[in-house]
């Protein structure tokens, strides 16, 4: 079997395990979190100034082609998606029903064709912020690279033009004015992760800090 067709059944799996990563039964509001109608605007103090006609994206690493897309040729290539997910922060609060439009990472990455070895990613954004999870995690139906948020194109308060959205991590790991998409055989742990934060970030776990 080629990597190609082992890429396509990672697919398969996560489509399969759309479900939370912690816990099979669990309240829709994690332990430790408050429910808000607010939609509060966290950030390392840089929003950077990125239109969408600027914007683009890079995935490279271990992969078989490196790629680079503007907005226009996203548009071209993938299929735009819906999705209604949740939303948790690390600093307890919880908002429902966030409605994103965007691309499905895994999408850009079955052209991209990751390498056998390649088993964790970082997203970088392009206020060199980074973070990183297991390649497996952004196969799910509910990960975009999101360009809108409630039918508006997304502000750059919450990082637009285009920012990452997975909404079974806390939200230190939906990396806002996401610029590139590096693949790799090991670890490494992003912005966030260096500075004491869990590598994992399950809400329904609270992973907010590494022991």
């Amino acid at each position: 079997m080629t990597f190609n067709k082992l890429f396509e059944e990672k697919i398969k799996k996560a489509q399969l395990n759309n479900k939370p990563i912690g816990k099979e039964s669990r309240a829709r509001l994690p332990s430790g979190q408050t429910l808000t109608e607010k939609f509060p605007v966290l950030d390392l103090g840089i929003t950077p100034e990125v239109s969408l006609n600027e914007w683009t994206l890079k995935i490279f690493g271990e992969v078989t082609h490196e790629l680079e897309f503007d907005y226009e040729s996203l548009k071209r290539e993938f299929d735009i998606v819906e999705d209604i997910s949740d939303f948790h922060c690390v600093t307890h609060w919880s908002k429902f029903d966030l409605k994103w439009k965007g691309f499905r990472p895994r999408d850009l990455l079955k052209l991209a064709n990751p390498l056998e070895y390649a088993k964790f990613i970082t997203f970088h954004s392009y206020d060199d912020y980074t973070t990183n999870l297991p390649l497996d995690a952004i196969l799910e139906d509910d990960v975009l690279l999101a360009f809108e948020f409630d039918d508006q194109p997304l502000t750059k308060e919450h990082g637009g033009p285009v920012r990452v959205v997975v909404p079974k991590r806390y939200a230190w790991k939906s990396a806002k004015w996401i610029k590139s998409i590096e693949l790799h055989n090991e670890d490494r742990p992003g912005f966030w992760e260096e500075r004491g934060y869990h590598n994992d970030a399950d809400p329904w776990l609270e992973q907010r800090y590494s022991e």
